[in-house]
């Protein structure tokens, strides 16, 4: 089981992707090939397959959360390439599982503050027992009173694999 609460693409958010994207590009969707096989689905959280109807959006994740706060990212906002599915599909369920977990895939755990500035990061190669070393990382990233939400990214091309908020406080 998992110990933190992992977020896909807000429901709202893939709306407004699948008609317009965080570039001011319009969606472009396309049947997934074996090209596009094993690639992730920032939606969903699982791998594509192919014959799919899928599209690669630009996404803004940082962006968004700062603008819902009401604070500005300053030069810590970015954009990247994520796909989707290009029709509404039946999201991502919380599980026993971190999605994407791939053993032996290298991940960056990256820390922002309540700004919404970088407070930090590590790598994480996924190993066997990839629900542990979430745990911890997460767990460390936590730790620092300033961090209030965590991006997991591949290390490869940066993309955002999905995000992480500071626990609620137990009452």
């Amino acid at each position: 089981m998992t110990k933190y609460t992992v977020l896909p693409v807000d429901t709202a958010v893939l709306k407004e992707l699948r008609s317009v994207d965080d570039a001011g590009r319009p969606c472009a969707p396309y049947l997934a090939t074996s090209d596009d096989e094993g690639s992730p689905l920032r939606c969903c959280l699982r791998s594509i397959t192919p014959g799919e109807r899928i599209a690669l959006v630009s996404y803004a994740p940082l962006r968004r959360w700062t603008a819902m706060r009401g604070v500005d990212p300053g030069a810590y906002d970015e954009q990247g390439p994520v796909f989707i599915h290009a029709d509404a599909c039946d999201g991502f369920t919380p599980g026993e599982a971190y999605p994407l977990a791939r053993p032996g895939a290298l991940r960056i755990v990256r820390r922002y503050d309540a700004r919404g500035h970088i407070a930090g990061g590590r790598l994480l190669e996924i190993p066997a027992d990839a629900a542990t070393a979430f745990d911890a990382a997460l767990d460390d990233a936590f730790n620092d009173p300033d961090v209030v939400l965590v991006h997991v990214r591949a290390l490869e091309y940066g993309c955002f694999h999905f995000e992480v908020r500071r626990p609620l406080a137990e009452g």
